[in-house]
């Protein structure tokens, strides 16, 4: 405690028995039980994990055959999979863990494929719509003037493209 200016250091009895008190709380919660504490992340004192084999590379001839096979069957059954992995002088865990990845792999690549299938069509159909679009003001039946600064007339002269009888007729000239 820091000593009061003036009062020298004075310690009243209240400030001894609380000061006691924090001491033997402290010494009695460490006392039963003398954990050591750890210093760090909790993670780093317990054992190191083991080390990871490392990549294991596949030669050319085996991965051809494998893909030849996944062409064929996406999924193999524990026979066929030991048997070819015997022809190709692989583990059975590594043939597995191969089919795994390359299921993995062409579930992505089709998904990418569908997706970009469905953009293509989403395009031809907005230029196809475009296309039609343009197609219909081009062909329209030219405005009659009268119409033009009339918005009512040229609402309804524009209506005629869609009927099927457009052709048959006239546009409107005037006012009755």
């Amino acid at each position: 405690m820091p000593a009061v200016p003036g009062l020298g250091s004075l310690n009243f009895p209240w400030m001894e028995s609380s000061r006691r008190f924090v001491k033997e709380r402290f010494s009695a919660a460490l006392t039963p039980f003398t954990v050591t504490r750890r210093i760090g992340h909790p993670y780093q004192n317990r054992t190191p994990p083991k080390r990871k084999k490392p990549r294991t590379s596949f030669s050319r001839v085996q991965i051809c055959e494998l893909e030849k096979r996944f062409h064929r069957q996406k999924y193999l059954a524990s026979a066929e999979r030991a048997a070819l992995a015997k022809s190709l002088k692989m583990t059975d865990a590594q043939v597995k863990t191969w089919f795994q990845n390359r299921r993995t792999k062409w579930r992505r690549q089709t998904a990418e494929e569908r997706e970009a299938e469905r953009q293509q069509a989403n395009r031809l159909m907005l230029q196809l719509q475009h296309d039609a679009f343009q197609k219909s003001l081009s062909d329209s039946i030219q405005p009659d003037p009268l119409c033009l600064h009339n918005s009512s007339l040229f609402a309804l002269q524009n209506l005629q493209p869609w009927e099927e009888d457009a052709g048959k007729m006239a546009p409107v000239t005037s006012l009755v």
